[in-house]
């Protein structure tokens, strides 16, 4: 059976997450409460799953990554996946609106 790990890593990956969807609120705001929570939960969801890999990458990339912390790796990883799925979805949503209409 797999491990959990350490649950402050968790929390890492959950507040990353939270806070990258908040700060992509303040730049991108949904157009209503359906499409706000969709992107939260998406954002959300990206965060937590792809947390991890997007902190390493971003890390090694930026040449940082021997002075980081495992929380820190995560935290930052997290919010930048999390604030690219909401851009992401958002960009999505207008372009589906823009061209959708057509037909």
């Amino acid at each position: 059976m797999a491990d959990i790990g350490n649950d402050g890593l968790w929390v890492a990956r959950g507040v990353g997450a939270a806070a990258g969807a908040a700060v992509a609120l303040a730049y991108m705001l949904p157009k209503g409460r359906r499409e706000a929570a969709s992107r939260f939960f998406t954002a959300l969801a990206c965060g937590l799953v792809f947390g991890g890999p997007a902190g390493v990458w971003l890390a090694g990339r930026l040449g940082i990554a021997g002075d980081l912390t495992a929380f820190e790796t995560l935290l930052s990883g997290s919010a930048a996946a999390s604030l690219s799925a909401w851009w992401t979805l958002g960009a999505l949503v207008r372009t589906a609106e823009r061209f959708g209409r057509r037909g």
